[in-house]
């Protein structure tokens, strides 16, 4: 198994950093500086770096981190125009090897048109596509794409450890208690993100069996979760993308409301 820690950047992303002890992979590194100094206090050699979407904020620092290395850097072919530094091009389905672990890559429109995840047993690395308690805005694609991308990761063994690429767990879960105001699952899970952010620990990565008990946008066939929906938009909807649909609007429009 490969060890994964997180690397903080900007105000709540997270680059991932694969490694076996002696060489790492780095996933959407959007800043390269934190990225060398955690290479360098664990004495790890860069072997590849790993892109989801095309977004600055997940590539900007690839260019400092090609500095000197020869290193293959992995991302959507359909993305390659706004991904210079692209060396190797994936499209759905294909495989991924470093560090002596294959992913498969899956696409997953919605948040970009080209985005992808890199998935291996046990592993699913999603950037803005599936969050904790949430999921991406729709910033190229359709509610369809994004429901249907969805769906295909909700499909993946409920032990999948899930590393999303932003800290937005309690605001999502302050939506997701909007959505759910009842569900005990959502407020046990409330007090342990505010006991880790408290300590300053990531509360990443999640897995795919809480999520599918605490994310509004991986139950929109729940009852509790159509009525919530429906209310919300005026008029009865379909489970499944009419929810979506309108959850992810609602989401677009939420206040979270002030701590007391």
């Amino acid at each position: 198994m490969l060890d994964v820690s997180a690397i903080p950047i900007f105000l709540d992303n997270y680059v991932w950093l694969l490694s076996d002890g002696t060489d790492a992979v780095v996933v959407d590194p959007g800043a390269a500086a934190p990225v060398a100094a955690a290479l360098a206090r664990h004495k790890l050699r860069l072997a590849a770096v790993l892109v989801t979407h095309h977004h600055p904020d997940h590539i900007d620092g690839i260019p400092e981190l090609l500095r000197g290395r020869d290193i293959p850097v992995y991302g959507p072919r359909a993305e390659t125009a706004k991904i210079k530094t692209l060396t190797q091009l994936l499209d759905d389905g294909d495989n991924v090897d470093v560090l002596g672990q294959k992913f498969q890559v899956m696409s997953l429109p919605g948040h970009t048109l080209g985005h992808i995840a890199y998935y291996a047993p046990g592993t699913l690395l999603c950037g803005d596509t599936l969050f904790s308690a949430g999921c991406g805005r729709l910033f190229e694609g359709t509610p369809a794409q994004m429901w249907q991308s969805l769906s295909r990761l909700a499909a993946l063994p409920g032990d999948t450890r899930v590393y999303c690429t932003h800290e937005y767990t309690l605001s999502n879960l302050a939506f997701a208690a909007a959505v759910e105001p009842a569900s005990t699952a959502i407020r046990a899970h409330v007090d342990c993100v505010q006991a880790l952010r408290a300590k300053g620990q990531p509360s990443l990565p999640t897995t795919l069996m809480r999520e599918l008990q605490i994310n509004p946008f991986l139950r929109v066939e729940h009852p509790d979760v159509i009525a919530a929906a429906s209310r919300w938009r005026g008029g009865a909807l379909q489970p499944g993308l009419e929810v979506f649909t309108a959850l992810r609007q609602w989401k677009d429009r939420f206040k979270a409301p002030a701590s007391t």
